[in-house]
C-alpha cells in the first residue's frame, strides 16, 4: 500500500513508513462508524488521499518549527500525512465537524504523532497566528482568505513568505482573480505520474 509513498519519497524513515502503512487499516475501521472518506474512495486512501496532500510537501521545503494550520481538516487531510513527513514542523487541525476531528484524534494517538494537535473549531473563532494555513478545496479562494488573513503570522521563519496554501483541482482563473499577480500555482502532475493527480494543483497565496 504505501508503495506509492516510498516512490516519490525514497528517504523517509522506519518510524514514517510504519506510521504511513498504518493509516489504512485505521481509515477503514473509523469509516465504517463515522463517514470521513467517502464509502468507494477508501481503497484509493494513499492515492487519493495522503499521497495527494504530500504534494505540498514536494511543493515546498519548510524550516524546523514552521507552524501549520489545516482548515476544515476533516478526518485528517492534509494535516497527518504532512505532520508525519514533516515531525520538526507542527500542526495544528480543525474542523467544524467534531465527529470527523475525533478521528483524527484517534489516528493520530494510535501511530504516535507527537507534533499535532486536533481540535473541533470553526475557522471564524481560530485565534491563533501560523506561519501557513493549509487546505483541501474546502470553499472558494476569496471566502477563505476572509476567514484565515488573521490567523497568519507577521513573522517569517522561511525563504518563501507566510500564507496559504491549498489543494485545488480543475479551472481555476475565476478564483484566482483577485490574486493573479502574486499567487503561485504549481501542476501537482510535475511530480507524480498517476492519471488521477491531472487537473489538480498546489495554489500558494502569499500574504
Amino acid at each position: 500500500m504505501t508503495e506509492i509513498i516510498t516512490k516519490y519519497f525514497p528517504n523517509i524513515t522506519a518510524e514514517q513508513k510504519n506510521q504511513f502503512a498504518a493509516l489504512q487499516k485505521l481509515y477503514e475501521d473509523w469509516n465504517s462508524k463515522i463517514n470521513v472518506i467517502s464509502r468507494k474512495d477508501i481503497e484509493n486512501l494513499y492515492e487519493h488521499h495522503v499521497l495527494h496532500s504530500l504534494a505540498i510537501a514536494k511543493a515546498f521545503r519548510f524550516k524546523p518549527k514552521t507552524t501549520i494550520l489545516d482548515f476544515g481538516t476533516g478526518g485528517g487531510f492534509p494535516g497527518v500525512p504532512l505532520a508525519i513527513m514533516l515531525p520538526n514542523c507542527s500542526f495544528k487541525l480543525i474542523d467544524g465537524t467534531g465527529k470527523k476531528v475525533h478521528v483524527a484524534q484517534e489516528v493520530c494517538k494510535s501511530i504516535g504523532l507527537r507534533n499535532i494537535v486536533a481540535e473541533h473549531q470553526r475557522g471564524e473563532n481560530e485565534t491563533g497566528k501560523y506561519d501557513f494555513i493549509v487546505s483541501r478545496a474546502v470553499m472558494p479562494l476569496p471566502d477563505l482568505m476572509k476567514i484565515v488573513k488573521k490567523n497568519v503570522a507577521k513573522k517569517q521563519r522561511n525563504a518563501m513568505p507566510n500564507g496559504l496554501i491549498v489543494l485545488k483541482g480543475g479551472d481555476l482563473s475565476q478564483e484566482l482573480k483577485p490574486y493573479r499577480r502574486i499567487a503561485e500555482v504549481y501542476p501537482i502532475s510535475e511530480w507524480f505520474d498517476e492519471e488521477w493527480f491531472k487537473e489538480k494543483n498546489v495554489v500558494y497565496v502569499p500574504m
